[in-house]
């Protein structure tokens, strides 16, 4: 089932819808303040919520006008009527009259309620608002079940394991493969071959133990690589949301699998013998030094050396797979 990213549209939606707004708003003819200068004005009665009415002197029309108005209700009880100093009884304001366009010399009432609608761009703004709103709210709730599932330590113990399980099962093999290279041209008659005791020797210092510990190696490193390949969307964030809701089941599926495998690894120390397993398998690299130690123990046990031939047996020399490729899971 392929991911939808149903709240990426809902916030580009709600993206074009405001910039649709703020296109409207700049390309208004009206989206500016109408230019103005503060005059005096009388106020010739006022209510107690600041609803008034005022006359101004209007020098376009050469005329005194008058009209409602919304004063300055807070302002001293000084330049109101009948404290302030009027003959007529009147009160004093202060306001803006337009100077420009043809409401030239009316008052500029900021605080009047507006007569007019919604424009388009105010009915815009508000599904933007909200659509964006949807997108972001909705899309990190979405997301967070993506990101809390994202294991990527228990991932990196598990590669490690599968490693360490990897290095031990293969170092087993090749010394095993040397010892049947060599064994092909050679016998343990009166004078054997020196190879061949130097490689069944590197078999005999590692002990019984390196081949149970390569064993175990050999099937836990078939139970953790396609493990490890479901749970490829758990080894970071960025895979993780990634993924489709397909992908994250088998992976969290996985993820539960492999954390079983690792307690029961750490709890028998497995990694810890298939590291010493590796290290007793490489002896043999001091091949001079390997040689003389290999003669010396073979004149002390010769049969041992030959019981230890006769029992490899031919399934030993299977080579484990290349590393795991990293597959594309399902979105």
């Amino acid at each position: 089932m392929r991911h939808v990213p149903f709240f990426r549209w809902v916030l580009t939606a709600g993206f074009t819808l405001f910039a649709c707004s703020v296109w409207l708003y700049a390309s208004e003819p009206d989206a500016g303040l109408p230019a103005t200068r503060q005059i005096d004005l009388t106020v010739v009665h006022e209510e107690a919520d600041g609803t008034c009415r005022v006359r101004w002197s209007d020098p376009y029309a050469k005329k005194t006008r008058e009209g409602p108005y919304h004063c300055d209700a807070g302002r001293s009880d000084l330049l109101k009527a009948p404290n302030y100093a009027d003959s007529r009884g009147y009160g004093w304001a202060s306001g803006f009259m337009v100077t420009e366009g043809p409401d030239r010399g009316d008052l500029d009432d900021i605080e009047a309620p507006s007569e007019e609608g919604l424009s388009t761009a105010d009915i815009l703004l508000l599904p933007a608002v909200l659509l964006i709103l949807t997108g972001l709210v909705g899309g990190n709730l979405r997301a967070l079940p993506r990101v809390l599932g994202v294991e990527a330590r228990l991932v990196r113990r598990a590669t490690r394991l599968a490693e360490a399980a990897g290095w031990a099962s293969e170092d087993y093999a090749r010394a095993v493969d040397a010892v049947r290279d060599t064994g092909r041209r050679g016998e343990l008659g009166a004078a054997p071959d020196p190879e061949l005791v130097r490689a069944l020797w590197v078999l005999r210092e590692a002990g019984p133990e390196a081949r149970t510990a390569a064993a175990t190696a050999r099937e836990l490193v078939e139970r953790l690589r396609p493990l490890l390949e479901e749970a490829a969307p758990a080894a970071g964030l960025g895979t993780r949301l990634q993924a489709g809701p397909a992908a994250r089941a088998d992976a969290e599926a996985a993820v539960a699998e492999l954390r079983r495998l690792l307690a029961d690894a750490e709890r028998h120390g497995l990694r810890e013998r298939f590291a010493q397993t590796s290290v007793d398998l490489l002896r043999g690299q001091d091949a001079d030094r390997a040689a003389l130690a290999a003669g010396a123990d073979f004149e002390r046990d010769p049969e041992a050396y030959r019981r230890l031939l006769e029992d490899l047996a031919p399934l030993e020399l299977a080579a484990l797979p290349g590393p795991p490729r990293r597959r594309r899971w399902r979105r």
